[in-house]
């Protein structure tokens, strides 16, 4: 699953996204996903049963992998 950051919000490092992602903030599915323009955060996706999700960044430029823990 690729997201994105939502409301307009944008990162220069990878540490800032991971931060946000664990602090259960909103990002927006992206891409071709049947589920594309809906907002997750940390919480949706342990409920929906992700294991890792990719976050592009800084102007979609870059991106990452993060692993969705359990609780």
């Amino acid at each position: 699953m690729i997201i994105v950051p939502a409301y307009g919000r944008d990162y220069k490092s990878r540490a800032a996204v991971e931060a946000d992602w664990k602090a259960d903030k909103d990002f927006q599915i992206a891409g071709y996903d049947p589920d594309s323009g809906r907002y997750i955060n940390l919480s949706d996706a342990r409920s929906a049963g992700v294991r890792h999700v990719t976050i592009r960044y800084d102007r979609l430029r870059k991106l990452t992998i993060v692993s969705v823990p359990d609780k």
